[in-house]
């Protein structure tokens, strides 16, 4: 079965990249996979649907 994600082309501002990989490093995603979940987060808020506040950041890891 094809992959039917649309694939398209990202031009942007290379301090704004290195943001986006340092927070998908921090989330354990993919550069990709941060962009995408952004995104759908925006588009949740945008259509106000159940829970549109975004989520509070997950609480940093316990110090050894």
């Amino acid at each position: 079965m094809p992959d039917e994600r649309k694939a398209f082309l990202l031009r942007t501002d290379p301090l704004l990249w290195k943001e986006i990989e340092r927070w998908a490093s921090d989330e354990l995603r993919s550069v990709n996979g941060q962009i995408e979940f952004i995104l759908r987060e925006a588009v949740r808020r945008r259509r106000g649907g159940a829970g549109s506040e975004p989520a509070p950041p997950p609480a940093p890891p316990p110090e050894a």
